[in-house]
């Protein structure tokens, strides 16, 4: 398979738009550590909050990196935008107008596999991209680039209890399998981990939402 762009193009994309929407990506880490706090402390307003950071997540992402951005160098890039823009409204509708996302952290594979592709999305990240050389401004940020965020969303939506809709997880997953195509394709190997949450995310809700504790005790 063939690329209409090279690695250089890729990265040069978003050097551009990164140094147009500073100081977005700040606010983007704010955001996501304004969720996890609140998961946290358990507190109420956590799905609202949460629902509202990944909304603007998702609608950043799908108009003003692929729609704006990625689009200048591939066309398939206008599919991409009205994916994460559906994301980003069926989000906003769900745990908004619906008020459908609550959080609590148990001991089951849910919260291990949410709380680690938080951590991943988060921190790991960004250290492999720079121990692999995409440095600031050329190279994807948490919260404003789609790999980082879908492994996020990911996250985020696993640590729900009662269980997000499993249509908030459709799009993310055919996004890992899209965008981990630039681990293979590109060389971005950081976006390995947006296969494996995909594949995780996946096995996490096989498996039953209640935790051991309460398993034994019924």
């Amino acid at each position: 398979m063939t690329l209409p762009f090279t690695i250089a193009d890729f990265l040069q994309v978003f050097a551009a738009y990164n140094e147009a929407i500073w100081p977005l990506q700040i606010l983007a880490y704010l955001g996501g550590a304004a969720v996890i706090g609140l998961i946290a402390i358990r507190s109420r307003h956590a799905g609202v909050v949460a629902a509202a950071v990944l909304t603007a997540m998702w609608l950043l992402n799908g108009i003003g990196y692929h729609l704006v951005f990625f689009s200048a160098i591939n066309r398939a890039a206008l599919l991409f935008g009205a994916l994460f823009v559906a994301q980003g409204v069926l989000i906003g509708w769900t745990g908004l107008a619906r008020r459908r996302l609550q959080f609590a952290l148990r001991a089951d594979a849910a919260t291990v596999v949410g709380a680690t592709a938080v951590a991943y999305a988060m921190v790991v990240y960004p250290l492999l991209g720079w121990a692999f050389g995409h440095v600031y401004p050329a190279s994807p940020v948490f919260g404003v680039a789609p790999c980082p965020t879908t492994i996020f969303t990911f996250g985020i939506l696993l640590l729900a209890r009662p269980a997000a809709p499993l249509w908030l997880f459709v799009v993310p997953v055919i996004w890992s399998a899209i965008g981990g195509s630039a681990a293979l394709l590109l060389g971005v190997r950081e976006d390995f981990g947006l296969i494996a949450a995909g594949i995780a995310a996946i096995l996490a809700l096989m498996f039953p939402r209640r935790g051991l504790m309460e398993r034994t005790a019924t």
